[in-house]
Formats: structure tokens, C-alpha cells, sequence
């Protein structure tokens, strides 16, 4: 299979996926809880916090939730944690993404795998940009991948998840699509979660952000950033309207992160149950469609067992991907 059809496999898997619903009565956590496994300003931030508030304002949750930020290893600290430390909790949630599911598929969390956590429901999916400063002379999408054609080391582009990870991965797809023959070349550098690396940006350490819109949004609204390519298969609404797609830009790159929960495998089935209804409810909610809306989130609806399946798919695809540009042998 080629890279190409490797990735657009990924991407209708992710998009196309269908719901599964779970129901369970009565089950309320005492002090709930989700680690975000990065800094503060990232997506997994932006995750847990939205969701916590959302849960709260909409009678889901009794308790405020209390935010953690867990960094460091690309998610592997806060995956640790929960695996060795944290098992049989019954009020934690981890905030999740494609990030995860490629540094599992990588075998980047030393001695850990997707099966000793349980997977519990997608709230969305978030589509992948490229950013530039505000004040960068750079102002297209193929202007800034020919600079990385013409001198890789002219260009650093930074980005919220470990070397290999899904903010590489998707500035790779993009390098790909324009024609670099060796995407091993780009130059990424990165930081503990997307709010880190656009500090760095600017700072003017790098030229470049490769990040999702969800956690741009915030500095493109203070007129930090430029998103310079939406990695989305055409525009997307609302105010997000105004991003160029790569594709309109002559680069066929498509980068889809979906967003979601974990817990802890030994989490008891009542709480599992509990709170794959609690996360299903605030999804078919008009507050989280509000969310989603104004944060630019594609649609994706999937709890349980169904979504266990999504993230193994996943997981299995990106596995596929790493080995073909040479991440993981």
C-alpha cells in the first residue's frame, strides 16, 4: 500500500466512523478528574477543560473536574502514571488523540500498550494546520515546503508532540504530497504540547507550527499567527472559513486529529459504563455542538467498544504509515 492510499485509508476511517452508545444508571464520580498529558494551552488542554465545563453545565457531573497537566514523552508520562499508579481509579479521564494512538503504534511509551488502558469516546476531531507568524515573510503553504525542498535547513517547524509524533506526522504528509522525495530531511522540533510551540514560533526560533485548529484558534484570534494551510479536503465554515486548504494550494495533504478519552483498565464496568453515557450525552448535547462549531471540530461520535475499535484501526494504520516514511522499521 502506498503512502498516499495508507493515509486517505486513515482519514475515511476517521471520518466515516458510526456511534455505539452504552448506558449505565446511577454511577457518579466522587471527584472527577482528567489529565491533560501536556502543558497548559495545548489540545489535551483544551480537552479536558472544555469537556470538564461542559459535563458540569450540563448536570452530568455533580463536582467540579479537576484539570492536571501531566507533560513529557509525548503523553508516555501521563499514560505511565494511569497504567502503574492510578489502575483502578473510577473518576479519571485522560485526554486523547491521534497523538496517542501514533506513539503507540511507534512503541514510544516503553513497555506499555493500547490494551491496558480502556478507551472511552471521541468528542470530535480536529483538523491539522500549518501556522506561520504573524509578521513572516512567508505567505503560502508551497512557498514555505519549497524553502524546505530547496534547503531543509532553513526551515524548523515546531509542534506539540514527540519526534514521530502526530504533529510531525502531518507537517510529513504534507511534505510528502509537495514532491520532498526524503520527508526525513524536515526539520521538526518538538515541545510539550501546541501552546509551547507556538511561544516558540514566536519567539522567532522557528519558521513554522504544525499544530491542529483548535489549539491555533486562540493565537490567531490575537493576531499572533497565520494559518497558512488547513489540512482538510476543503474549507471549513464559519470564521474558519477564511484558512486556504493545502488542497486548494495544489498539496493533496488531509490531517485529521480525533479527540477522546481513556481511562484506567482496571476502571470497574458500572464507572466504564457511567461515563461512556455521561461523554455520549454532552456529544448529542447543543452546548458541545456549539463547541465543536466554534472551535472548527469535524464531526466524530464514538463511545465503548466502538471506539475501542476505532483507536486498535487506528493505531494498526499509523503503524503502517511510520514504517513506510521510515520512523519505525
Amino acid at each position: 500500500m502506498t503512502f498516499k492510499a495508507t493515509r486517505m485509508t486513515l482519514v475515511a476511517a476517521l471520518l466515516g466512523a458510526s456511534a455505539l452508545t452504552a448506558s449505565a444508571e446511577g454511577f457518579t464520580p466522587e471527584n472527577p478528574e482528567c489529565i491533560a498529558p501536556a502543558n497548559p494551552g495545548g489540545g489535551w488542554d483544551f480537552t479536558c477543560r472544555q469537556v470538564g465545563k461542559s459535563l458540569q453545565d450540563l448536570g452530568l457531573i455533580e463536582k467540579t473536574m479537576q484539570v492536571v497537566n501531566l507533560a513529557g514523552g509525548g503523553g508516555g508520562v501521563a499514560f505511565a502514571e494511569v497504567v502503574n499508579k492510578r489502575g483502578d481509579s473510577n473518576d479519571l479521564i485522560v485526554a486523547a488523540s491521534s497523538a496517542t494512538a501514533t506513539r503507540l503504534a511507534q512503541g514510544a511509551f516503553p513497555g506499555n500498550t493500547m490494551d491496558q488502558v480502556r478507551w472511552l469516546a471521541s468528542i470530535g476531531a480536529d483538523y491539522g494546520v500549518i501556522a506561520v507568524a504573524a509578521n513572516s515573510p512567508i505567505q503560502t503553504l508551497p512557498e514555505l515546503l519549497e524553502q524546505m525542498k530547496n534547503d531543509p535547513t532553513a526551515i524548523s517547524v515546531a509542534g506539540g508532540s514527540a519526534v514521530g509524533g502526530w504533529d510531525h506526522l502531518k507537517v510529513l504528509i504534507a511534505a510528502d504530497a509537495y514532491g520532498i522525495d526524503d520527508v526525513r530531511t524536515v526539520k521538526y522540533i518538538a515541545f510539550d504540547g501546541g501552546g509551547e510551540a507556538v511561544t516558540q514560533l514566536l519567539a522567532g526560533s522557528v519558521q513554522a507550527f504544525t499544530g491542529d485548529i483548535s489549539e491555533a484558534k486562540g493565537f490567531v484570534d490575537s493576531g499572533d499567527i497565520r494559518v497558512i494551510a488547513v489540512l482538510a479536503p476543503e474549507r471549513l465554515e464559519g470564521e474558519f472559513a477564511a484558512f486556504p486548504t493545502a488542497k486548494e494550494q495544489g498539496v493533496d495533504a488531509i490531517g485529521a486529529n480525533w479527540r477522546g478519552f481513556y481511562v484506567p483498565g482496571g476502571m470497574s464496568d458500572e464507572a466504564y459504563n457511567g461515563w461512556v453515557e455521561k461523554i455520549g450525552a454532552l456529544y448529542e448535547s447543543d452546548e458541545w455542538k456549539e463547541v465543536m462549531a466554534v472551535n472548527g471540530m469535524a464531526p466524530l461520535d464514538l463511545q465503548g467498544e466502538a471506539f475501542e475499535k476505532f483507536v486498535a484501526d487506528s493505531v494498526a494504520q499509523i503503524e503502517a504509515i511510520s514504517k513506510e516514511i521510515g520512523i519505525i522499521k
